[in-house]
This record gives structure tokens, C-alpha cells and sequence, in this order.
């Protein structure tokens, strides 16, 4: 398999923030999601002892693909600093695959919260 990848990004602290992933096996081919759940978790630190907030991962079986998005309600959850993130798959039959991982900048919007 292709993955995982890493992807770090800012978010703007009570915004809406989605992207995409396209799963891909090791000679390029779109990997098969069928049979799997997608988790999108964001912590203040790696390991069972950091606080983690559960974003939205959504799996489209037809285009093989993931969406990730964190919703304003988990976004005001997020003081300004450093996360990290991973997104993971599972098949529910011993299978998790880690899609991507990576570190969200949190900054403070200039408008306030909304």
C-alpha cells in the first residue's frame, strides 16, 4: 500500500475545514474501500494520555475515497497551538490502516468566535 502520508496544516481556530483522500495502492490503483469505517482523530500529543477531540471521517465506497472534515463544534474545542492527527480505516476484521497523519497549526480567528 501507498499510505500512510503525512499532511500538516493551519486551521483557523471555530472554521470548517475539509479535505480529501484517495487511498492508493502500491502500484497506483485506487485501494477498495468497501467493508471500511474511516476514524479522523486530533490530539494534543501521540499516546493514550493526550486529550483527543473526534472529527468526521466519512467513506465513499463509490470513489473510493475519504472525507475528513472538522466541523466548527470540535474546532472551538481546539485552543490556539499545535495538534497532531491521524486518519485511519477499518475493515472490523483486525485491518487498521493509518491513511494519513500529520500536525494542525491552531491559530486564533481575528474576527472572535462566532
Amino acid at each position: 500500500m501507498a499510505f500512510p502520508a503525512t499532511y500538516n496544516f493551519s486551521y483557523y481556530r471555530g472554521d470548517t475545514n475539509q479535505f480529501v483522500i484517495r487511498p492508493k495502492n502500491s502500484d497506483g490503483s485506487a485501494f477498495d474501500l468497501d467493508g471500511y469505517s474511516a476514524d479522523f482523530f486530533i490530539a494534543t500529543a501521540r499516546g493514550a494520555a493526550a486529550t483527543q477531540y473526534e472529527a468526521q471521517a466519512v467513506v465513499d465506497t463509490v470513489n473510493n475515497l475519504v472525507t475528513c472534515t472538522i466541523l466548527p463544534g470540535v474546532g472551538e474545542d481546539l485552543a490556539p497551538g499545535t495538534y497532531v492527527y491521524d486518519v485511519q480505516i477499518d475493515s472490523g476484521a483486525a485491518l487498521v490502516y493509518t491513511l494519513l497523519t500529520g500536525n494542525i497549526s491552531v491559530t486564533e480567528q481575528v474576527t472572535g468566535a462566532i
